[in-house]
């Protein structure tokens, strides 16, 4: 006979393994600025066994932390790289992108011993994966040249997916390295570089979004006085003009790519076209900025871990109900055919890419490797710091090499998930600071939350419904965020150091440099293999164009010059090498400030 509440089921669901006592209102009661009380809240280590609803919410506020950084890459590079105008691949790439990343983390906080061998796979701590802000750059590079060499954009997709199962196995390589010697090799002083480079071009990038749009940011010199009149816009007046509606006639440069609005060339907001860095435009992804500033000014302990999918749809909410109103015709900022058109439910490989392989993409996707092995050892260290785990310990150590091996398995696995490079993600170290909860169950359940989000496919519907604009507003913020974790790994060197300064200098200068100006090496946009520093093609080339050998060299040589984190990572890397130690000062007398003091 079995007694009521003894099976194993009801022992399970009893109100302190479901509920708890947990203290709500220290997580979610709003910040007064002025207040001098301290909230107090429990701390969950690691291993501890929390109530199933405490697991859901602080998985959940993991989710939105990283979801905003989670889903802009695959977005970005599908919407600008491969199909713009193809809604449902963009939305399929989303939702990929979230259903690998919530498989991954919840691998990477279980952790699994491989049998028969010392090591591990995952990091045994709350430590989430996602889809790695480093690899943008080199997949909207490496797409754009084959575009222009007339392959067919999502072949190019393929052909990336491809290289990455290649250069993947460098960071399975460097996992079983010690870390010692990891950081040897690459110091602080190289790897703060090559983060700093990576976050300069990408808030670039981000601005571009948050002028109207990068293809139309890129495309905006048509609307220059001194081109103008060499533009065919004639008497082009339909806002669909890009999408195949009636032409009159062209002048000597196409007013294409882009949208074509009353002779100029404009962004797409919705139903609103308007030219690139319009008020409108603007001021739709400044209202991201400034839900930033108020959840950080009076949001509880949940709402600034969760500050930048707030302030995303904070900003999508106002473009959502703001019209653009010309006499007495108004149009929308947004529109629902994208929600419209999204799947119910989907999975991966719903979409399919012919797998293949690039070489002038290489070298930039073993630098970008390298980077992120760097930034993992560095991430972790930071997750046993926030979860009050010594960092001197083998268990450490076991983690180290855990989480790299996840880091270049999983990043193999996401290409043949059809999803791009995935690495550890350093923002939710925030989270656990604040949350005071380091269980590795929140872990799982932000993975179970991500893989939910996924799978209902009409989520992906609502974010490729957002307009660029407010897209650029969050991604700005984020991918400066990038910059100054680059700036705080260069913190821990001597500044004052004359060597040091020296290995800055030269790589920053030159790293900086090519992300303000890239075309002092790259092609412009839509005129490949023109560019006077290596030209296959057009009035800067005496020769025959170049064969297709000399494609893939020049290709790669540009690929490397033009990415601001590959040149600016290598440059550092040769600098520290060669250069002497600073010299050492004998003196009879201390300094005169010392004699001050």
């Amino acid at each position: 006979r079995i007694v009521r509440g003894t099976t194993p089921l009801d022992m399970a669901l009893t109100k302190e393994k479901l509920i708890g006592d947990y203290d709500w209102g220290a997580l979610c009661l709003p910040t007064v600025p002025w207040s001098k009380s301290t909230r107090k809240m429990p701390f969950f280590a690691r291993n501890d066994d929390i109530p199933i609803l405490v697991a859901a919410v602080m998985g959940l506020q993991h989710c939105f932390a990283m979801i905003g950084g989670l889903i802009t890459p695959p977005f970005v590079v599908m919407k600008f790289s491969v199909a713009f105008t193809d809604v449902k691949l963009q939305q399929y790439a989303i939702a990929a992108s979230l259903i690998l990343a919530g498989m991954f983390t919840i691998v990477n906080c279980l952790q699994f011993k491989i049998p028969g061998t010392p090591y591990v796979l995952g990091t045994g701590v709350l430590s989430v994966l996602g889809t790695s802000f480093t690899f943008l750059p080199v997949f909207e590079n490496g797409i754009s040249a084959m575009k222009a060499d007339g392959v067919d954009p999502e072949d190019a997709y393929g052909k990336m997916l491809g290289t990455v199962l290649v250069c993947s196995f460098l960071e399975i390589f460097l996992s079983f390295i010690p870390k010692d010697k990891l950081r040897r090799m690459f110091p602080p002083l190289v790897t703060g570089v090559a983060v700093m480079c990576i976050g300069i071009g990408l808030t670039g990038t981000g601005m571009k979004y948050w002028g109207g749009g990068t293809v139309c940011a890129e495309v905006a010199w048509k609307n220059h006085a001194s081109a103008y009149d060499l533009v065919g816009f004639g008497s082009i007046v339909q806002n669909d003009t890009w999408k195949g509606g009636g032409v009159s006639t062209y002048g000597k440069i196409l007013p294409i790519p882009g949208t074509v609005c009353g002779g100029k060339t404009c962004c797409e907001a919705g139903d609103v076209a308007l030219p690139f860095g319009s008020p409108e435009l603007v001021g739709l992804g400044f209202s991201v900025f400034v839900m930033l500033v108020l959840v950080e000014l009076f949001g509880s302990p949940m709402m600034k871990n969760c500050n930048v999918i707030i302030a995303l749809f904070f900003g999508y909410f106002v473009a959502g109900v703001s019209e653009k109103c010309v006499g007495s015709e108004c149009k929308k900022f947004v529109v629902d055919t994208k929600i419209e058109a999204a799947e119910d439910i989907t999975f991966l490989w719903a979409k399919t890419f012919k797998l293949g392989f690039y070489g002038p993409a290489v070298f930039p996707l073993l630098i970008a490797f390298l980077v992120t092995t760097l930034e993992t050892i560095g991430d972790i260290g930071a997750v046993y710091d926030a979860s009050e785990e010594s960092v001197e310990s083998d268990e450490f150590d076991k983690s180290i090499q855990g989480g790299l091996l996840s880091d270049g398995v999983c990043s193999f696995l996401a290409a043949i998930g059809t999803g791009m490079p995935n690495t550890t993600f350093s923002q939710n170290n925030g989270v656990i600071a604040l949350t005071k909860c380091a269980s590795r169950r929140a872990g799982v359940a932000c993975g179970c939350w991500l893989i939910f989000f996924g799978i209902f496919a009409k989520v992906s519907g609502i974010i490729s419904a957002i307009p660029d604009c407010v897209i650029g507003g969050m991604t700005t913020f984020l991918f400066v965020n990038v910059f100054i974790s680059g700036l705080k790994t260069v913190a821990q060197v001597d500044l004052t150091s004359r060597r040091n300064r020296m290995v800055l200098a030269i790589s920053l200068g030159v790293g900086i440099g090519v992300a303000i100006v890239p075309y002092v090496f790259a092609d412009m946009r839509a005129s490949y293999g023109t560019s006077p520093f290596f030209p296959c093609r057009g009035p800067f080339r005496n020769e025959d164009d170049c064969t297709k050998a000399e494609r893939g060299v020049r290709d790669g040589i540009v690929q490397f010059l033009s990415t601001p984190y590959c040149v600016g990572t290598v440059l550092a890397i040769i600098m520290n090498a060669i250069l002497p130690p600073d010299m050492e000062i004998l003196r009879k007398d201390p300094p005169i400030s010392e004699n001050k003091a």
